[in-house]
């Protein structure tokens, strides 16, 4: 049913002007933390499920391990919100993964007292993959489908010749424990640092609002002074070191080295950020709805 201006002015009237100012006023304080409410606020529902009866058809284990697995596809997806926002697309993110997981592998057989050397070694894999993207796609001018599908094809090829086409088994370390199925897995706490990180550079930085800007019309924003390329690159290398922080979950959830794993990722990742109300024409998008989407996937 439509709205008329008689009933809009009657509405309108119904409540008191400070009362009104005072909600505008807590919904704006409240709006640039939507996206930790939601996921406290989701934490709150899965205790609660979990104290309810043991014959539930929700088991405690069931809902954790979705919890858990949650965390991979959302922490790319973040990376993956600003690249959408700017009117690109990564598909090379599910291969950047596996090669992640060699990566800290092959580093845990030569660092076994540093497995933290070793995950940041995976990280930056990730974020090396994610520079040579946008390094093709402002240098060499190709474009972003075409750019990261040949990085999948990259990543993908030099995972498997790394580890030999086979799994790589290290020592079990610290590493290892990002990823235990509980409420205080180090893992859900990443994820929880990530968007509130992300969350605050998308709306508070000039990196940000210059990606919503290159998004929404590049060439004005070219025009304005952005470095539309030195942008970009940095773009895809955010979106890169969030894969590979992914994949060093993936790698703790797994315990291997997998060179075959995550085939088909980049699928979840972008419906994610689509789900949560990403336009693949550019320009739109939020940290908050990302993350929605991450849970619906």
């Amino acid at each position: 049913m439509t709205e008329t201006p008689q009933t809009a002015d009657l509405l309108e009237a119904t409540l008191p002007r400070g009362e009104k100012s005072s909600l505008d006023r807590l919904f704006g304080a409240l709006l640039p933390f939507s996206g930790l409410l939601l996921m406290i606020t989701f934490v709150v529902c899965v205790s609660l499920l979990m104290n309810m009866n043991p014959l539930n058809i929700l088991r405690r284990y069931n809902l954790l391990t979705v919890l858990i697995q949650t965390t991979v596809v959302a922490i790319a997806a973040l990376g993956m919100t600003f690249v959408i926002i700017s009117g690109g697309i990564d598909l090379s993110v599910g291969s950047v993964m596996a090669l992640t997981t060699v990566t800290i592998a092959l580093g845990l057989e030569k660092m076994r007292a540093w497995p933290w050397a070793a995950g940041l070694l995976g990280i930056a894999t990730g974020g090396l993959c994610g520079c040579l993207n946008g390094l093709m796609i402002t240098k060499l001018r190709i474009v972003p489908f075409v750019a990261t599908l040949g990085m999948w094809t990259v990543a993908r090829g030099t995972a498997k010749f790394l580890a030999a086409e086979q799994t790589v088994h290290v020592p079990t370390t610290w590493l290892n424990d990002l990823m235990i199925v509980s409420l205080k897995s180090p893992g859900l706490w990443i994820l929880l640092v990530s968007v509130v990180a992300m969350l605050l550079v998308l709306r508070y930085t000039t990196f940000g609002r210059y990606t919503i800007a290159i998004g929404s019309a590049e060439s004005t924003a070219r025009l304005c002074g952005v470095r539309v390329d030195r942008m970009k690159v940095g773009i895809y290398t955010l979106s890169g070191l969030l894969t590979g922080l992914a994949g060093l979950l993936l790698f703790s959830r797994l315990s291997v080295g997998d060179p075959t794993v995550a085939v088909g990722s980049e699928l979840y990742v972008i419906a994610a950020v689509v789900i949560g109300g990403g336009s693949l024409s550019g320009g739109e998008g939020s940290i908050a709805g990302t993350l929605v989407g991450a849970l619906t996937m």
